[in-house]
This record gives structure tokens, C-alpha cells and sequence, in this order.
């Protein structure tokens, strides 16, 4: 599949970088515009700006309302969408490979000429501090933020998307118009594409919109991320407690990650896993239980996920730390390591039948590394990770100061049964 594919890269005189993967055999072409603005580039003062930023592109432009915005992708049968995490913002269309022109001059038009209508603006904040509520409500989401938060602390990796409320209570449309004329800049805006696309014709498109844009931002300040290993925890009215437990990944320059996923798979990455055989299958002690890895420009971290009753916590807590050492102690078996490499190959190359998948990675391949990544290097690096690579990534992980804790539960009315559960 890849072989029928061509991927291409061009700089625009003023820096804004596109990038395309012609993929002859599909008639649809996915699209994003990429910032680098999320919130690791965000201070207390500003916490969740790009979030809001997110929100108001889609609230109407100087030649477009907010509903003509919907109606002309809805005409073309297309889907527009955007989101933001820590490290960038993404306004994308998925459209047919025809349509990509319209498609993008709508895109272009939300993020160069976006009026954030002050009475817009008031309006949105309602919708914001909705958002931030039912996440606030949703402990199996909320817990995720408190890790970061814990594991992070003092770096701006910790900070939450969404945002706080007292500064989405704030905004205004000059700290918006601010906020997006430090970081909205076009060395730090990349453009891509996958599908039905001719890249020389998404040359001009783009260059016809975004060419006279003109700036430079201020680099992001690189500053050295020290872990915390410590806890948090929540006093909430929940059903179950749900908790995390943490260590430091690797970041996304670092070839550890590779062994870390093929850790993530044999500890808690599907169906297989120790920890949902274990604690799932055999003992029947969680519904939800499982890790996860994330890598990100300066650190990543991994993490265990679970939730469960007041009863059946500290025996499920304990039982994650005991497969954790295990494989600190021991690394994983043969038949792990071979299935963990297969299942990440798998899940990749099936990813690949996604356009949008393939935009996605070649905007991260350029903003992480500069350069285009193509995807028999990494499934190379996969197959390359050995039991040794594994037991010395598995070592520094589980042999060393131990989990960052956070956890949402009934803990006050529950106090003697969960004492010491998460020491």
C-alpha cells in the first residue's frame, strides 16, 4: 500500500510548510491546518486559550457566519472539525479529492480572518464552562488531567486542555486576538494533506491563502521536565474509584518508546494483557483496566488505568503493581514480545487505510522531527526491539521511584476501607 503512494514537501517563502501523500486508489483527501499552539505553550494567566481559540475559528468570519461556515461543507457532503491537545491545535476537512479547493478556502478563511465577535465570545464562554463541567463530571476522564498534573508538576506538560474556568470567565477578544498573533505565525503553521491530492496543485491552493502571511514566533522555550512521584487525590461521590498510576515515558526523540509500547501491550494494551486477564478475566475485580503510553516534544510518560468498587480497589492496585514489577524483574516473555510487536504493526498499517490517519502523521513527523518519517521506518524500529531493550526500559521503569498516584473516589465516607490503598 505504501509503495503506491508519494508524499511531498514544500516551504513556502514565508516559512508555512505543506506536505501531501498522494494516494492514487482513494477518491477522498483529508486536510489540516496545524498549529503549534496547545496547552504546554500556555501559562497560568492564559490556561485553556487554545482551547477557546479552538471554539471561536468556527464562530464566523469576515465574508462567512458561523452558519455559512456549516452549510458549505454540509453541501459538499464534507466533514469539518478541529481539536486541540498539549503540544497543537488541527482545523481539518474531510472531503472528495475534488472539493479540496472549497475545502480549504473555508479552513483558511476560519483561521486568517476569524472575527471573535466579542458578543460571539460571551456566548462561547457559556458553552466552554459547560464543557469543562462535564468533564469535571466524568471521573474516568478527569483522573487523566490529575496525573499529568501530579506527575508534571511545575511544567506546563501538566497542564489540562480544556482549560480552566476562571480563565475562560476571562477571555476577551483582545487576549484571543493576542494569544493567536504570538502563536498563529506562519513558521509555526503547517499545512497537510492525504488522499486525492495533487501536491502541486495544493502548493497554489494554499500559497493563494496563507502566502502573505507574514511573522515569525517566538520559539517555544525547551525547559528541562523533572517527574514528580507523587499523589493526588479527589473526594468525590462516585460509584467507583478511578485512578491512575504513573511513571516517566520517553519522548518523542527517544527510541525507548518503542520497547515502552511493546511494555504497554504485554501490561495492559488489549485484550491479552496481564492486567485485564488478571484482574478482568480471572479475579472479575474491574470492568475498565488497562495502560497507556504518551510522547510528547520534551517527555511522555506511561501510565495504568482502572476503575473499580470502594471493596475491590487496594487488591486491584496491588495486583497492577505486581505485574508491573514482574516485568521490571523479569521483562516479558517471548510469545509477549512477538505479539506486542505484531499488534502495534497491525494497528498501524490498518491505520494507514485512514486518510485522516495519514494526515495526522505526517503533520507530527515534521513538527517533531522536521522531516518526513515514512512508515516502514517506524515499523522497522518496532521490529527491531529486542527482550533486552525491553527488560532495560522495564527496569527504569518499574525498579525505580515508583508510580505517580491520582484518584477520584468516595474517599471521606469511605476513609478506613481506603487508608494506605494508594501509598
Amino acid at each position: 500500500m505504501a509503495s503506491q503512494s508519494s508524499i511531498n514537501k514544500t516551504i513556502l517563502p514565508n516559512g508555512i510548510r505543506i506536505l501531501s501523500e498522494s494516494v492514487p486508489y482513494v477518491d477522498s483527501v483529508s486536510v489540516g491546518v496545524w498549529a503549534v499552539a496547545g496547552a504546554r505553550d500556555e501559562d497560568e494567566a492564559h490556561h485553556g486559550m487554545s482551547h477557546f481559540v479552538e471554539h471561536m475559528l468556527f464562530k464566523g468570519t469576515a465574508s462567512r457566519t458561523a452558519r455559512q461556515i456549516a452549510d458549505e461543507m454540509d453541501s459538499l457532503g464534507g466533514h469539518l472539525n478541529a481539536f486541540t491537545d498539549k503540544e497543537f491545535t488541527c482545523y481539518y476537512a474531510k472531503v472528495l479529492g475534488e472539493h479540496l479547493p472549497k475545502a480549504l478556502d473555508v479552513v483558511s478563511d476560519m483561521v486568517l480572518n476569524s472575527m471573535l465577535d466579542p458578543v460571539e465570545i460571551e456566548r462561547e464562554k457559556n458553552v466552554v464552562l459547560e464543557e469543562i463541567k462535564r468533564h469535571l463530571d466524568t471521573p474516568e476522564d478527569e483522573v487523566h488531567d490529575m496525573l499529568a498534573q501530579t506527575l508534571w508538576q511545575g511544567h506546563r506538560l501538566g497542564n489540562s486542555v480544556i482549560g480552566s474556568p476562571e480563565v475562560a470567565r476571562s477571555v476577551t477578544q483582545e487576549t484571543l486576538m493576542s494569544y493567536m498573533r504570538e502563536l498563529y505565525q506562519p513558521d509555526s503553521i503547517a499545512i497537510t494533506a492525504a488522499g486525492n491530492v495533487d501536491h502541486h496543485s495544493l502548493v497554489d491552493t494554499v500559497g493563494a491563502h496563507f502566502g502573505s502571511l507574514k511573522g515569525a514566533r517566538i520559539p517555544r522555550t525547551s525547559s528541562e521536565v523533572t517527574p514528580h512521584i507523587g499523589r493526588k487525590l479527589v473526594d468525590k461521590d462516585t460509584e467507583q474509584v478511578h485512578f491512575c498510576l504513573g511513571a516517566p515515558g520517553f519522548a518523542q526523540d527517544q527510541p525507548e518508546k518503542y520497547a515502552l509500547a511493546v511494555i504497554d501491550s504485554a501490561l495492559g494494551g488489549g485484550m491479552s494483557s496481564r492486567l485485564f486477564q488478571e484482574i478482568r478475566e480471572n479475579r472479575g475485580l474491574a470492568y475498565a483496566i488497562g495502560s497507556y503510553s504518551a510522547s510528547y516534544q520534551e517527555a511522555g510518560l506511561f501510565a495504568v488505568y482502572g476503575g473499580t468498587s470502594v471493596d475491590n480497589v487496594r487488591t486491584v492496585i496491588e495486583l497492577a503493581r505486581k505485574e508491573a514489577a514482574a516485568i521490571g524483574r523479569d521483562s516479558v516473555t517471548d510469545d509477549e514480545l512477538e505479539r506486542g510487536k505484531n499488534q502495534i504493526r497491525a494497528a498501524l498499517v490498518l491505520g494507514q487505510e485512514s486518510m485522516s490517519n495519514r494526515m495526522s502523521r505526517l503533520a507530527k513527523s515534521e513538527l517533531y522531527y522536521n522531516r518526513i518519517i515514512r512508515m516502514e521506518e517506524i515499523i522497522s524500529a518496532i521490529m527491531l526491539v529486542n527482550k533486552d531493550h525491553v527488560a532495560d526500559v522495564a527496569s527504569r521503569l518499574f525498579n525505580g521511584a515508583g508510580f505517580a498516584v491520582a484518584a477520584i473516589g468516595p474517599f471521606k465516607k469511605n476513609a478506613e476501607a481506603l487508608d494506605g490503598a494508594f501509598e
